[in-house]
Parts: structure tokens; sequence; C-alpha cells
């Protein structure tokens, strides 16, 4: 059925390898806006997830409102990417042992906002020694489309089996889009949704989500039978 027994495993990037919560904060303090913390972050709704909290909301609403100043916000959140924004520790390393596999495609999908999303990727993955060309797939994805239909079209670009194929993000809707591409989840809890509300708000099972960096890299390295 299959013409190979490769594996295919597929990056979503902020929030799951790119540290994006300092990124938008350190964005947000150069234009005197404050986003919160973390944990109140990943608690927001996503739609308010940029303008902050009670405390918050009402000065970022009015730096937000106009086109002229959004836009200035979107330019030094490109600047922070490209210059200071992270992979979280431990995540580049597994990256580059996985481009070096030969019987393992690797993929990276990203909706980042910034200008130009794939210069972007390459100049802040450039800053960890990593050539985003040496990946197998790349997609920008719009803001409204299907992550899975990018799934699917990865998957099917290298004739995968879906058993033997896997995506890794930080949000719900990450979870149920790799359902429908019928691949393998691994869900993270440090990016853009905590433990409790993907377990219990939209009943991600707590066996395929990983609390850590280090401990998505663990289970990875396991899955994909990678030395540690």
């Amino acid at each position: 059925m299959y013409p190979n027994k490769q594996k295919l495993i597929i990056f979503d990037a902020d929030g799951t390898i790119i540290d994006a919560f300092s990124a938008i904060e350190s964005t947000f303090a150069r234009h005197e806006m404050a986003i919160g913390d973390l944990e109140s972050f990943q608690k927001r709704h996503k739609f308010f997830k940029y303008l902050g909290g009670i405390k918050e909301f009402p000065a970022n609403i009015k730096k937000q409102l106009g086109r002229k100043s959004r836009q200035q916000v979107l330019g030094t959140l490109t600047d922070v990417y490209r210059e200071e924004a992270q992979l979280y520790e431990g995540v580049a390393e597994l990256i580059k042992q996985l481009i070096v596999q030969k019987d393992i495609r690797v993929g990276l999908v990203t909706r980042n906002v910034s200008h130009e999303p794939q210069i972007t990727m390459e100049k802040l993955f450039a800053r960890h020694d990593i050539d985003i060309s040496e990946l197998d797939y790349f997609a920008h994805v719009p803001i409204r489309a299907s992550k899975a239909d990018f799934f699917k079209a990865a998957r099917k670009q290298f004739d995968i089996n879906p058993a033997r194929a896997y995506a890794c993000g930080d949000e719900h809707k990450d979870y149920h889009a790799a359902l429908t591409a019928g691949i393998y989840p691994f869900v993270v809890s440090y990016g853009f949704e905590d433990f409790k509300r993907l377990t219990k708000k939209f009943e991600v099972p707590e066996e395929v989500i990983s609390r850590t960096p280090q401990e998505l890299c663990v289970r990875i390295r396991h899955a994909l039978d990678l030395s540690t």
C-alpha cells in the first residue's frame, strides 16, 4: 500500500517549539502595553489573548485600535521574532537530530503573523544553526485555514503511512487537526493553552500531553526510536 517505511513528524511553530509568549510579552512592553502572565494568557479565549486581561485591556485596546498602531506593533513583533525569539530548551538539538535521519521526514507549519513569516522563521532558526531549507516540508497556514489540510498534504506528498506520522501542537485545535488528518498527536501544555484547559474543557487525553519542552523531546525520541 505504501512505497516506503518512512516516518513523518510535523511541528507547529509558535508555542510548541518557539517561546512565542516571551516574544509577544517583549513586543507589548516596547509599546507600553502589558500581556499579563503566562498562566492568564493561556486561559483566555483566542480573540482576547492579545488584548490582555481586565487589568491590561483598557490600555491595550487604545494602543491597537488604529491601523498605524497595529502595523507598528506588528513591525516590532517581526523584529523581535527575527532577532531575539528563542526555540525552547532542547528543541534545536532534537530538530538537528531529526533532520539527519534518512527515514524521517520533518515538517514545520506556522500561523505566525509577522511580516513575511517564512523569512521570520528562516532568521529565527538560523540563530539556532538550523537551515529550514533542510526541512522536508514548510507551510504558512492562513488564520482561517485548517492545519489538518496541511498535515494531510505533507503526508500524501511523501506517501507516508498515517500510522507512522505525527504532529506536535500546543492547542486543542492542533490535537483535532492531527486526528482529522489520521495521524498521531503530540500536544504540549506550556504554549497557548494550559494543561487544565486542554484536558478539562477540550477533553484532550492527558496521555498525549507534554508539560515541558524537555518532556516533549523525550516522548518524540522514544516514539521515533532515536538515541537520547
